[in-house]
């Protein structure tokens, strides 16, 4: 069953550092970008950070651009978030995806994973 399994995010303190983690089936890994996107209360699910199949190409928000890393683990067909600086304003639920293009909106999310909650304190 082709899907998108997450893991990690949590509670921390302003400043602090979290890594979201997301394994998917191969078919999906290799043929997708892949990436995150959140979701704050009230608001509209905003792209992230996305990378090529490839590796060879990140995509962030820019936002986040600086505090998040963006990663790809080939041999176990994970990818993952690395955040640091966190601040309440990345206070979100956090979906990893698998979209169409790496810099598309969520018409092009092919598949979504399950949701983890990443919850920062000032």
């Amino acid at each position: 069953q082709e899907q998108l399994v997450e893991s990690g995010g949590g509670s921390v303190q302003a400043g602090g550092s979290l890594r979201l983690s997301c394994a998917a089936s191969e078919t999906i890994y290799k043929r997708y970008c892949m990436g995150w996107f959140r979701q704050i209360p009230g608001k509209e699910r905003e792209r992230v950070a996305t990378i090529h199949p490839s590796g060879s190409t990140t995509f962030y928000t820019k936002s986040v651009e600086g505090r998040f890393t963006i990663s790809r683990d080939n041999a176990e067909n994970t990818f993952h978030l690395h955040m640091d600086a966190l601040t309440p304003e990345d206070t979100a639920m956090y979906y990893c995806v698998a979209i169409r293009y790496c810099v598309g909106g969520i018409g092009d999310v092919r598949y979504w994973g399950q949701g983890t909650q990443v919850t920062v304190s000032s």
